[in-house]
């Protein structure tokens, strides 16, 4: 048995396409373009990847793009007022602070200067708070474009048992919460987990978000599970060139799964389209106009 590849970019395609649609009527009926503002410290290769997708993104979709780049060793007062900037300027409705920060700066001080209604990361204490007693409009990109996924690949997941292996403020944390107000049974595993293996092998619903290659095995892998690989690791070859894998050993478990996503082309893909989605909910929000939250 070889599991179903979940086509994290074809989903992401037809998302983007509705949001797009969305857009141009927002547009046109109320002359309202959502505004997504990026900021960018340092030049940490990966970052400058991740910022660029994004902003490539918003503008083909029709939104307007506002890029702020600062230097590494950029001051703490200096960011925070460039953060501020932005969420006092009502053309911007989401911003997005590329993490991780360079280590002289204190993040928790810079999500504490963003305006909650514009974190469409979803990282502020009161969206995070909001998740928590199910009241969140904004959602971390990252579990809502996996859960989007589950419900396309195994619709109701209700009673189903649910591993997410990793506790980030990311994602783990709010993918957990996610899966709990879908009627998951849900299970926090990480790096300090007794019996890693055996928690996975009972999971119907394997997420795997712990940042190491490969670490998650096939004989892991309760036969016929759905398996999300939310890991993005960069890896050297025998050859001395490198290539993307993500947290689970893909090629061995995908012959155990019902479904599993690859890297690149699974979860990736949907985050970013899911920042847009964010972006949207946030630019009617703040004109106090009906949320899209059927797209």
């Amino acid at each position: 048995m070889t599991g179903r590849v979940i086509d994290g970019k074809a989903s992401a395609a037809a998302l983007r396409e509705k949001i797009a649609a969305y857009t141009a009527e927002l547009t046109s009926k109320h002359g309202l373009q959502p505004g997504l503002a990026t900021v960018l410290v340092g030049s940490d290769p990966a970052s400058e990847v991740y910022v660029r997708n994004k902003r490539k993104t918003a503008e083909a979709i029709g939104f307007k793009s506002v890029h702020v780049e600062l230097p590494a060793d950029v001051a703490q007062d200096e960011l925070l007022s460039h953060v501020k900037a932005l969420s006092a300027d009502p053309s911007v409705h989401g911003i997005l602070v590329q993490l991780p920060l360079p280590k002289h700066l204190d993040e928790n001080a810079v999500l504490d200067a963003l305006d909650p209604a514009k974190d469409v990361d979803a990282l502020t204490p009161k969206n995070a708070g909001l998740l928590l007693s199910g009241r969140a409009h904004l959602v971390s990109c990252t579990p809502s474009g996996v859960m989007l996924l589950l419900k396309e690949y195994m619709g109701d997941i209700t009673g189903k048992e649910a591993l997410v292996i990793g506790r980030s403020l990311l994602f783990g944390k709010p993918a957990a919460q996610l899966l709990l107000a879908a009627n998951a049974t849900v299970t926090m595993a990480h790096s300090r987990s007794k019996d890693l293996p055996g928690l996975a092998r009972r999971a119907d619903i394997l997420v795997a978000a712990i940042g190491k290659p490969e670490f998650v095995k096939a004989d892991w892998v309760k036969p016929g599970a759905v398996v999300i690989d939310v890991g993005i690791n960069r890896v050297e070859t025998s050859d001395g060139k490198y290539k993307l894998v993500g947290d689970v050993d893909y090629d061995a478990a995908k012959e155990v799964a019902g479904a599993i996503t690859p890297v690149p082309g699974g979860v990736g893909a949907m985050t970013i389209v899911c920042l847009m989605h964010n972006t949207l909910i946030a630019a009617c929000s703040q004109n106090n106009l009906p949320l899209p939250t059927a797209l």
